[in-house]
């Protein structure tokens, strides 16, 4: 009895090194591929907008997302191609994106039902198996707009689209992969927490338990009901846990058990430079870049309210001074917006002039720039991964401030919008909450890299003044 009462211990640290392994090292790495396949699929889309090759869901931005909603698979014919495959590829974007950044990524959150979403969700279009001739509604006809993408485009688009592809058929296989793999192992977890609930419970009786196959299961019925509260009897699982306690098979069994629980060892054997401070540097700045998706669509937003507050200065006096400026040849005065953002320091608000022009124009300049490097090996990306460690970091610094007071400026602005409309332009003002919550994620992420950066350098300067 002795020894099956280790092997459960065995089973219960196992599995807490699992559960560990997998929130802090396998998962975030799934997540990074969510966000590598979201990149991809919204340049796909974006291009496939300019080309007129889909028709973009206008009301795409303005759905509150609580939880995954699967887009329609349902065939469709040819001649509704642009419009059907707008409106999905446009939701299939907006739920990844949702999945990056509002679902948590952890053991506990993940559940078999959520995974299974996630599994789906995945499948909506099979990126892993785009082609022309296949089945499914959704892949076929995505991939005749794609090759139609691809017709008459220049080398920089036809690259573009090939490496996406290329980079979203690798992130969703180890997406799927890994969640699969979880979603198994979300089965074991039962089974562990009925160890740990009923198996070590004092209530047990041991020495009748581990006597036959029907004891054991006698007693984990006996105590169940007052140890595992509110969770339900399985009882495949339940007889699984009795043949790997006492049954024939059980050392076959336990050692398949013990291997499943194993933590893969993913770490290198360690090297005289122990951490690559310049990957995190490009780390830093390739996450940096991924505020471009979120900023274009802030970009589109703001300016749709612009639009909406000066509709509302269209007077006939406006007009006439419009004619005569034309007349003239005088250029149309600046819109500057007066908003109150956060102070830090002291806590209150103070006054800052925006104007919208410049801002805007900015904010544009910002997205392509940022675009240029948010996936690796892009040329971009490249270009900065040639420089010298303290310029990529003097660049990132200055990144981050703008960044931070861009944030504040944003808020304020969309505080400004939704205030400064007349109650009955009021609905039309898209609101930037879910955008600047992404991007603020995002930039916390971006200073923990900084942060982490600055550590290893100190900690490697400490180490040579100590001649180590």
């Amino acid at each position: 009895m002795a020894e099956n009462e280790s092997f459960n211990q065995k089973i219960i640290f196992a599995s807490e090194a699992k559960d560990k392994w997998y929130d802090t090292e396998c998962l975030p790495k799934i997540q990074d591929q969510y966000r590598i396949h979201l990149s991809c699929v919204r340049n796909i889309l974006e291009n496939l907008v300019k080309r007129g090759l889909v028709l973009s869901d206008p009301y795409k931005n303005e759905t509150k997302i609580s939880k995954i909603v699967l887009p329609s698979t349902e065939p469709f014919n040819d001649s509704e191609r642009a419009t059907e495959i707008g409106i999905r590829l446009g939701m299939y974007e907006t739920m990844i994106d949702f999945v990056c950044n509002y679902m948590r990524f952890s053991v506990e959150q993940l559940k078999v039902e959520k995974i299974k979403k996630l599994l789906e969700l995945n499948q909506v279009f099979q990126w892993t198996n785009l082609s022309m001739n296949s089945t499914v509604s959704n892949t076929r006809n995505l991939a005749h707009l794609i090759n139609d993408l691809k017709t008459n485009a220049d080398q920089l688009l036809q690259s573009m689209i090939k490496d996406c592809l290329h980079k979203t058929n690798l992130a969703i296989t180890e997406i799927d992969k890994a969640l699969k793999e979880l979603a198994e192992y979300q089965k074991e977890r039962y089974k562990v927490e009925v160890r740990r609930n009923v198996l070590e419970n004092p209530a047990l009786d041991k020495t009748k338990a581990y006597a036959s196959a029907g004891d054991m299961l006698g007693e984990i019925r006996r105590v169940f009901p007052q140890s595992m509260a509110g969770r339900p009897f399985n009882s495949d699982f339940i007889n699984q846990i009795v043949q790997e306690e006492v049954g024939p098979d059980k050392a076959k069994l336990q050692e398949g058990l013990l291997k499943l629980m194993e933590v893969k060892d993913t770490t290198k054997p360690v090297q005289e430079n122990r951490v690559d401070v310049h990957a995190i540097l490009m780390e830093a700045m390739r996450v940096m870049g991924t505020t471009h998706d979120h900023y274009k669509i802030i970009y589109d937003k703001i300016n749709a309210n612009h639009e909406v507050l000066q509709t509302e200065k269209n007077t006939f006096k406006e007009k006439i001074k419009r004619f005569f400026r034309n007349l003239l040849g005088l250029a149309e005065p600046s819109v500057d917006y007066e908003v109150h953002i956060l102070d830090k320091k002291t806590g209150g608000k103070k006054k800052e002039i925006v104007h919208f022009a410049e801002f805007s124009s900015n904010l544009l300049k910002r997205v392509k720039i940022y675009s240029a490097f948010s996936v690796k090996e892009a040329p971009g990306w490249q270009k900065i991964n040639q420089q010298k460690d303290e310029a990529i970091l003097e660049y990132l610094n200055k990144q981050f401030i703008e960044n931070n007071h861009l944030f504040a400026l944003l808020f304020a602005l969309d505080e400004f919008f939704k205030t400064a409309a007349s109650s009955e332009n009021r609905p039309k003002i898209k609101g930037l909450s879910m955008e600047l919550t992404a991007v603020k994620n995002i930039i916390v992420k971006v200073n923990q890299l900084r942060s982490d950066y600055s550590s290893y350098v100190e900690e490697a300067e400490q180490m040579k003044r100590l001649g180590i």
